[in-house]
């Protein structure tokens, strides 16, 4: 049960989204929306205004990076959580996010289950750390807003990394059975670590047209800009 209602800025440019994002947010229990601005500028404006618990922060902004707005959060003192929102599936933005203490990454676009579910597990997250007495409890704290760490049954990690150091040494894409004779497992195996990597959006699945008959679906990782 939340006890207070968490209170969110929407930062984010485009209007239609930001709208969407609005509307998600008022209709998750336990959640309503401060505010929605446009801009990284009018962000810190408002947060020295008035303080919120969560910010729904979209990266790419007309007037700095959100990577910037979280930096400046920081620097003045503003002890607001971040839920980065962004198109870039880019392992080195998720790692400086990270770095600046954001708590969740979303990829757009996504459903309102999607943000619920965030949402959902972040209030959970507040409920239960000030309950945390010992090592035990800092870890499930942390577990519960960051999820599992651990790759769903039956996966293993080394696969799963040697399957995706595969795909970038291959950035045109490789189809599933390509992929199961380079590292010497079945093409069922290998499509389902494939999906997998597709499902964290690390890769891409993308058809490929040839012959008769439908086409064959290749995976790729793309290329960091």
């Amino acid at each position: 049960m939340i006890a207070t209602t968490i209170s969110v800025l929407v930062v984010e440019d485009e209007e239609i989204t930001a709208e969407a994002n609005r509307i998600y947010v008022d209709r998750v229990p336990g959640f309503e929306v401060a505010g929605v601005v446009r801009s990284g500028g009018e962000a810190l404006r408002f947060l020295r205004r008035r303080p919120v618990d969560l910010i729904l922060l979209d990266l790419y902004l007309p007037d700095m990076h959100g990577l910037e707005v979280c930096r400046a959060v920081r620097a003045g003192g503003l002890m607001c959580d971040v839920i980065a929102v962004t198109s870039a599936r880019d392992l080195a933005m998720v790692r400086s996010a990270v770095s600046l203490g954001i708590s969740q990454y979303l990829l757009k676009p996504f459903t309102y289950a999607t943000l619920a579910e965030k949402l959902t597990r972040y209030a959970r997250f507040k409920e239960e750390a000030g309950l945390a007495v010992g090592q035990s409890d800092v870890d499930r704290v942390l577990g519960t807003l960051r999820g599992s760490s651990e790759l769903p049954k039956g996966m293993a990690r080394d696969t799963l990394d040697t399957i995706a150091a595969e795909l970038r040494g291959r950035p045109e894409g490789m189809a599933a059975q390509g992929v199961a004779d380079a590292i010497g497992v079945s093409r069922v195996t290998a499509r389902r670590y494939l999906e997998y990597l597709v499902e964290l959006g690390v890769a891409d699945r993308v058809p490929r047209y040839g012959g008769v008959g439908r086409p064959e679906l290749l995976y790729r990782i793309p290329m960091e800009s």
